[in-house]
């Protein structure tokens, strides 16, 4: 009876031992390690953001320097002038007249044919200097049959011309009249403005000229 009495007891003893054994290894398991190789996911650093992109700022261009409103290529006067396209305009929109459209005092009845109306302002680069700025305006709009039906005001420069009324002072519809206008550009850039009166502002062409 005492030999199997001992044995349980040596059993019970090697049961417990194998079990505590079991436990403290388990437990030592769970322990989070402190080795640079541990297995916990490095998170990568967020890209960074994208640069802002750089705003293109248009290079001077020198005079002498003539574009053709409403007009979608280059064009050549009879001088042999190259006229750029409509460009350098805010807001607005192009109209296009017949080709056969008589137009007096002038030998370039074409850069009339077509006009840039109901623009806010033009501006164009072009180095600091002294200009001549010609400003080409007719009357080809039909629905125009008098004086005071179309006046708007413009400033060339910081120059305002008021009241202005291309029916005046060309004399009548379909003729030619050119504002000449001497400025000093201080800031890179010929800057126009304009202001409707009665009707939207149209204008035919804009030559900017050195001034000698």
């Amino acid at each position: 009876m005492k030999t199997t009495n001992s044995l349980i007891q040596s059993s019970t003893g090697l049961f417990v031992a194998a079990l505590a054994v079991f436990l403290f290894t388990g437990c030592k398991s769970e322990q989070p390690s402190s080795d640079a190789t541990s297995s916990t996911p490095v998170v990568a650093p967020a890209p960074a953001a994208p640069a802002a992109p750089v705003a293109t700022i248009a290079a001077p261009v020198a005079p002498p320097v003539r574009i053709k409103a409403g007009l979608t290529t280059p064009w050549k006067d009879s001088e042999g002038n190259t006229w750029l396209p409509d460009q350098g305009f805010a807001d607005g929109d192009t109209a296009d007249r017949p080709d056969d459209l008589k137009i007096d005092n002038t030998t370039d009845a074409a850069l009339y044919h077509t006009e840039h109306y109901g623009m806010t302002a033009f501006s164009y680069p072009v180095p600091n200097g002294k200009y001549i700025v010609k400003l080409h305006f007719a009357e080809t709009y039909e629905g125009i049959t008098g004086p005071g039906q179309r006046v708007f005001s413009f400033s060339v420069g910081g120059q305002e011309f008021k009241d202005f009324d291309v029916w005046v002072k060309a004399g009548g519809p379909a003729k030619a009249y050119i504002e000449t206008v001497p400025v000093e550009v201080t800031n890179g850039k010929l800057d126009i403005t304009f202001t409707p009166n009665v009707e939207n502002p149209e204008i035919n062409g804009i030559e900017i000229l050195p001034n000698p």
